[in-house]
Protein backbone atom coordinates (compact mmCIF):
# COMPACT_ATOMS: atom_id res chain seq x y z
CA UNK A 1 0.00 0.00 0.00
CA UNK A 2 2.64 2.12 0.82
CA UNK A 3 4.27 2.10 -2.85
CA UNK A 4 0.71 2.76 -3.96
CA UNK A 5 1.09 6.04 -2.50
CA UNK A 6 4.35 6.78 -2.79
CA UNK A 7 3.54 6.85 -6.97
CA UNK A 8 1.18 9.30 -6.23
CA UNK A 9 2.99 11.63 -4.01
CA UNK A 10 5.54 13.59 -5.71
CA UNK A 11 9.07 13.97 -4.05
CA UNK A 12 9.25 15.99 -1.11
CA UNK A 13 11.11 19.22 -1.18
CA UNK A 14 13.53 19.96 2.00
CA UNK A 15 11.14 21.69 3.73
CA UNK A 16 8.33 19.21 3.50
CA UNK A 17 10.87 16.56 5.04
CA UNK A 18 11.92 18.52 8.22
CA UNK A 19 7.91 19.43 9.01
CA UNK A 20 7.54 15.71 8.59
CA UNK A 21 10.14 14.82 10.41
CA UNK A 22 9.33 17.11 13.39
CA UNK A 23 5.64 16.31 13.35
CA UNK A 24 7.31 12.35 14.08
CA UNK A 25 9.51 13.66 16.91
CA UNK A 26 6.88 16.14 18.86
CA UNK A 27 4.65 13.27 19.43
CA UNK A 28 7.06 12.04 21.52
CA UNK A 29 6.52 15.22 24.01
CA UNK A 30 3.42 16.35 22.77
CA UNK A 31 1.36 13.28 22.16
CA UNK A 32 -0.96 13.73 19.20
CA UNK A 33 -0.95 18.04 19.09
CA UNK A 34 1.85 18.17 16.07
CA UNK A 35 0.31 16.38 14.31
CA UNK A 36 -2.89 17.02 14.62
CA UNK A 37 -1.70 20.81 13.97
CA UNK A 38 0.39 20.12 10.88
CA UNK A 39 -2.18 17.82 9.26
CA UNK A 40 -4.69 21.02 9.74
CA UNK A 41 -2.52 23.27 8.48
CA UNK A 42 -0.82 21.93 6.13
CA UNK A 43 -2.72 19.02 4.40
CA UNK A 44 -3.32 20.93 1.16
CA UNK A 45 0.24 22.52 0.73
CA UNK A 46 1.62 19.49 0.56
CA UNK A 47 0.82 15.33 0.08
CA UNK A 48 3.81 14.07 1.81
CA UNK A 49 2.89 16.30 4.47
CA UNK A 50 -0.54 15.40 5.12
CA UNK A 51 0.26 11.85 4.14
CA UNK A 52 2.98 11.95 7.42
CA UNK A 53 1.00 14.31 9.29
CA UNK A 54 -2.21 12.08 9.02
CA UNK A 55 0.20 8.82 10.26
CA UNK A 56 1.66 10.36 13.19
CA UNK A 57 -1.46 11.72 14.13
CA UNK A 58 -3.26 8.07 13.62
CA UNK A 59 -0.29 6.81 15.83
CA UNK A 60 -0.86 9.11 18.43
CA UNK A 61 -4.31 8.40 19.17
CA UNK A 62 -3.49 5.06 19.01
CA UNK A 63 -0.55 5.43 21.58
CA UNK A 64 -3.19 7.49 23.37
CA UNK A 65 -5.75 4.95 23.68
CA UNK A 66 -3.59 2.24 24.93
CA UNK A 67 -2.27 4.51 27.60
CA UNK A 68 -5.63 5.04 28.89
CA UNK A 69 -6.77 1.08 28.89
CA UNK A 70 -2.99 0.58 30.44
CA UNK A 71 -3.92 3.15 33.31
CA UNK A 72 -7.14 1.48 33.90
CA UNK A 73 -5.58 -1.85 34.23
CA UNK A 74 -3.28 -0.14 37.31
CA UNK A 75 -5.81 -2.21 39.47
CA UNK A 76 -5.02 -5.31 38.12
CA UNK A 77 -1.32 -4.78 38.21
CA UNK A 78 -0.56 -5.29 34.44
CA UNK A 79 -0.85 -1.39 33.71
CA UNK A 80 2.19 -0.95 35.69
CA UNK A 81 3.92 -3.13 33.30
CA UNK A 82 2.33 -1.49 29.68
CA UNK A 83 2.76 1.71 30.84
CA UNK A 84 6.19 1.90 29.99
CA UNK A 85 6.28 -0.67 27.23
CA UNK A 86 4.01 1.72 25.48
CA UNK A 87 6.02 4.45 26.47
CA UNK A 88 9.39 3.09 24.95
CA UNK A 89 7.34 2.09 22.08
CA UNK A 90 6.20 5.24 21.50
CA UNK A 91 9.97 6.53 21.09
CA UNK A 92 11.37 4.18 18.90
CA UNK A 93 8.83 4.05 16.71
CA UNK A 94 8.62 7.59 16.67
CA UNK A 95 12.28 7.78 16.55
CA UNK A 96 12.17 5.19 13.37
CA UNK A 97 9.39 7.05 11.34
CA UNK A 98 11.52 10.67 11.77
CA UNK A 99 14.77 8.79 10.58
CA UNK A 100 12.47 7.73 7.58
CA UNK A 101 10.65 10.82 6.69
CA UNK A 102 14.27 13.13 7.07
CA UNK A 103 15.13 10.15 3.93
CA UNK A 104 11.79 11.28 2.07
CA UNK A 105 10.33 8.32 2.71
CA UNK A 106 6.48 6.98 3.38
CA UNK A 107 6.83 5.39 7.06
CA UNK A 108 3.51 3.13 8.35
CA UNK A 109 3.62 2.68 11.87
CA UNK A 110 2.82 -0.81 12.90
CA UNK A 111 -0.05 -1.66 15.03
CA UNK A 112 -1.69 1.48 14.60
CA UNK A 113 -5.30 2.44 13.90
CA UNK A 114 -5.72 4.08 10.86
CA UNK A 115 -8.53 6.56 12.34
CA UNK A 116 -8.04 9.73 10.26
CA UNK A 117 -8.04 8.68 6.32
Amino acid sequence: MANDIQNDIAAPSNDDKNIATITHLGGTVFSFIPGLLVWILKKDDSAYIADQAKEALNFQITVLAASFIASILIWLLIGFILLPIIWLLNIVFCIIAAISSSKGELYRYPLCLRLIN
